[in-house]
């Protein structure tokens, strides 16, 4: 077996039971190069959610004229201010703004931008230009310079697949499916032999090491404990545990996981406002429980989509588009909108034209929150200066 397909075999639980040899023993002193507590958590919105939707120009006569069946009258957007305003339903993350612990950041995208959902995905998850493509992702190589050693539980994602923005040269990351059916096989030896065969002492090195993330999760959920009450979803589960790892005193640098079903090209007002409504219900529980906690200035929310949709509606929803907005949650932001409100005079071909690289963003995210140099892994883009 290639190594490269070893690491992404043993790094990974896809839920049920943790299977790992007996041979295993607790890797020790795994320590970070940057040792603040600071976390960054990305909720990736799967599908290409309308941003023009989420967070409206309601104040553009051309938003109505071009969107005469999906758009919302000025009446309807919420938190209005400068022209922009909220979606109906994002009642709980408008508080959030209002309490001053959220940015919008506008028109969000790339040069020569790919409307092909995989490739698009791609190019966010390894931070690569449209025509480049890239073996490992952005946080799996910035994992890979802040671990001292290999570290299991540097990065989790909270999915069913692993996830390439996380992949590195090193499996510094745990992908976990269900944490209720999480379990963890005891190792009878404290310490391994080495058999002198490089590959064969790889390949157990490294099972050693998802033994011990199981062991420091498991620990984490004891230390924690249901403080609030969630909503009854997928994603609402997959954001209470990272709550958990997080006030567990995990220590991870980075979680991740997904919400699908935003690729509304029919029935877009009320499958849009499903979606919409379910990530507004849960990310308002998750900020509540690390407010609770103390914790939510050293975590930082990132949510966003792999594009935007069209700018003019369809009949009943929104095909493809590029650019659209990205939303931060705590991590002591400034709460500003960042960006000039969305052209709709000046289109490329029916679409936004981007004006923020979302390698800014990146790049901006690394530098004032993780105290790391976005360059040392090729990402060159100039910082975002006035979010944090």
């Amino acid at each position: 077996m290639k190594r490269r397909q070893f690491l992404s075999i043993s790094a990974t639980f896809t839920g049920g039971a943790l299977i790992v040899p007996n041979f295993l023993y607790a890797l020790k002193n795994q320590t970070f190069v940057n040792s603040s507590s600071e976390c960054l958590i990305f909720i990736q919105l799967n599908g290409g959610n309308d941003g023009l939707n989420t967070f409206i120009p309601y104040d553009d006569p051309l938003y109505k004229i071009l969107r005469p069946n999906i758009g919302f009258s000025k009446e309807e957007v919420i938190n209005k201010s400068n022209g922009m305003g909220f979606h109906p339903i994002l009642t709980g993350i408008s508080n959030i703004q209002q309490n001053g612990d959220l940015s919008v950041i506008q028109n969000v995208g790339y040069p020569e931008p790919n409307r092909s959902h995989f490739r698009s995905q791609e190019i966010w998850q390894t931070a690569s230009a449209s025509n480049e493509y890239l073996s490992y992702g952005w946080l799996g190589r910035y994992l890979d310079l802040q671990c001292n050693d290999h570290m299991p539980t540097a990065g989790i994602n909270l999915d069913t697949i692993d996830n390439l923005s996380l992949k590195g040269e090193e499996p510094n990351f745990i992908t976990v499916n269900n944490l209720n059916q999480f379990k963890q096989r005891e190792p009878e030896h404290e310490t391994m032999k080495l058999s002198g065969n490089p590959q064969l002492d790889f390949a157990r090195k490294i099972s050693f090491s998802v033994n011990e993330g199981s062991e420091e999760i498991q620990k984490a959920l004891k230390k924690s404990k249901k403080e609030i009450s969630y909503p009854k979803s997928q994603l609402a589960s997959k954001m209470e545990w990272i709550a958990r790892l997080i006030k567990g005193n995990l220590n991870s640098k980075v979680y991740y996981t997904s919400l699908n079903g935003f690729d509304t090209h029919n029935n877009q007002l009320g499958v849009h406002q499903n979606k919409l409504k379910e990530l507004d219900e849960v990310v308002t529980a998750f900020y509540q429980d690390l407010k609770n906690a103390r914790l939510l200035e050293q975590a930082t929310i990132v949510i966003f989509s792999e594009f935007g949709r069209r700018v003019k509606d369809n009949g009943s929803g929104t095909d493809h588009g590029t650019a659209a907005p990205m939303l931060i949650i705590g991590g002591k932001n400034k709460s500003v909108v960042f960006g000039e409100n969305p052209d709709l005079k000046n289109l490329d071909n029916g679409d936004l034209i981007y004006k923020i690289d979302f390698r800014s963003v990146y790049a901006t995210l690394l530098n004032d929150k993780m105290v790391f140099n976005p360059k040392d892994i090729g990402i060159n883009n100039d910082l975002l200066k006035g979010v944090f």
